[in-house]
């Protein structure tokens, strides 16, 4: 097994480059893609299942903070589509994220993960907890999840309002 402070200098260079990545994504104008919307709200829901499957398991007052942090999450998305700046140029769609709260939800859920990788790798694998029984993470988490579905829902509506009508 690699040692920790070796594990965390090959791991903190992908992080900061996603970090990256994500706050850019965030803060400036990205074409439209159906596609990626539809995947959001594929791949959030799937993987809610799997984290309420887990924590009825180890700990349901951290499901509760699950619960508590969706609709959070949602009206936090609500109000940032209300926000977004939509274009069309030609056949193409743009938008432009409020980038207030998308960055608060993002930069919310990085601080926490940040948190538990500290825990992980001072305290030792044997001292950490798992991610799921920690009712703070999972509602952190339900923002986030909460926010990038309704985020997301926010945009295929109004790609479809928005859509040419075929004759």
């Amino acid at each position: 097994m690699l040692p920790t402070p070796v594990v965390a200098a090959v791991l903190a260079p992908f992080v900061l480059w996603r970090m990256y990545s994500r706050i850019k994504r965030l803060t400036t104008r990205q074409r439209s893609k159906t596609w990626r919307h539809r995947t959001t709200l594929v791949f959030f829901p799937i993987l809610l299942l799997i984290l309420t499957a887990v924590s009825i398991k180890t700990n349901p007052f951290a499901l509760a903070g699950l619960a508590a942090g969706l609709p959070v999450g949602a009206v936090l998305g609500r109000i940032a589509i209300g926000r977004t700046r939509f274009e069309q140029v030609g056949d193409d769609f743009f938008f432009t994220p409020h980038a207030p709260i998308g960055l608060a939800v993002a930069l919310l859920f990085m601080a926490r993960m940040a948190w538990r990788a500290y825990e992980f790798f001072a305290l030792g694998s044997l001292a950490h907890h798992e991610f799921v029984s920690s009712p703070l993470t999972l509602v952190i988490f339900g923002v986030l999840a909460g926010y990038y579905m309704s985020y997301a829902f926010g945009l295929l509506s109004w790609r479809k309002r928005t859509a040419p009508v075929s004759p």
